[in-house]
């Protein structure tokens, strides 16, 4: 005879087999379900998830502006990726939102310590280590840098920016704040590759802004993240990094990549990133709404 647990296991088989079989139904979500070459065993796990990917795409298609977002992000549509078999969802910034960051990408060039709010004290921890670090800050000293993620639009790139901006203008340091989604693109340039590298690896304090978000490949990860941390680590080099993730989460995002999963190289990813770094979270309002 059954047991309660084992009957319970059924009904919620049937269920999940009943809602897959109504979302088929669906053309856009039958279209999605193929074109991700997805087990429909598999699929069917992830019946919601799919389904709400779809509606994010829906309101994107008929949004006219970041202040109309209906997604759980604003700004941001969930997408749906298959590797090695297994069905991730991650965030990706949508049109309206990529103009947001270059907007900040301008901001932050210029922000300096004067210019940070000190009203949400979710932020208060942070600026208190900012400033003990511009305080102490000794270029002949090994320093460690900051691993700072959290919220959407919590304001992590600002903060780093204003202290980094703050010692090239008082003290002379070079500094480099790179996104670094855009760093791996750039770097496929091939006439540019030997100097950015250089810099990259030798500036006084680098900030590597929204690692996590870059799709991840054997030679971005391999090659150059790799050999960008191993470098800095070699020289004593100071390194901050901003991301939505934290490092379990970049741990396993980093595992993935085109060529299959990892978990050895992407450890040894994260163990360099906490040689260099303290790990800080930053989880407040976010600023861009």
């Amino acid at each position: 005879m059954a047991t309660l647990k084992e009957l319970e296991r059924k009904v919620d088989v049937l269920d999940l087999e009943q809602s897959f079989k109504e979302a088929c139904n669906n053309q856009e979500f039958a279209c999605l379900v193929k074109s991700l070459h997805l087990d429909p065993k598999k699929a069917m796990q992830k019946t919601s998830q799919l389904e709400n990917a779809i509606e994010e795409k829906r309101n994107c298609s008929l949004c006219k502006g970041i202040y109309m977002c209906k997604n759980a992000y604003i700004g941001h549509l969930v997408i749906p990726e298959v590797k090695e078999e297994t069905l991730y969802f991650t965030y990706k910034p949508c049109k309206y939102q990529q103009q947001v960051y270059k907007k900040e990408e301008e901001q932050k060039k210029k922000v300096r310590m004067k210019d940070i709010d000190m009203k949400d004290k979710k932020q208060i921890p942070i600026i208190k280590w900012l400033d003990t670090f511009y305080e102490e800050y000794d270029p002949t000293q090994n320093k460690k840098g900051l691993y700072l993620h959290g919220s959407f639009g919590s304001g992590k790139t600002y903060l780093i920016s204003a202290l980094l901006n703050e010692l090239h203008e008082t003290k002379n340091v070079s500094v480099s704040i790179v996104y670094f989604p855009e760093v791996l693109r750039s770097l496929k340039d091939f006439d540019d590759f030997s100097y950015k590298m250089k810099e990259l690896m030798n500036t006084d304090i680098l900030l590597l802004d929204d690692i996590g978000a870059e799709k991840v490949t054997e030679w971005g990860r391999d090659e150059i993240l790799g050999t960008i941390l191993q470098e800095r680590m070699n020289n004593n080099r100071t390194t901050f990094f901003t991301s939505n993730l934290n490092l379990k989460e970049l741990e396993e995002h980093l595992s993935l990549s085109n060529s299959g999963v990892d978990k050895v190289k992407a450890r040894r990813i994260i163990e360099r990133i906490k040689q260099l770094t303290t790990d800080l979270e930053l989880i407040a309002e976010n600023k861009r709404n």
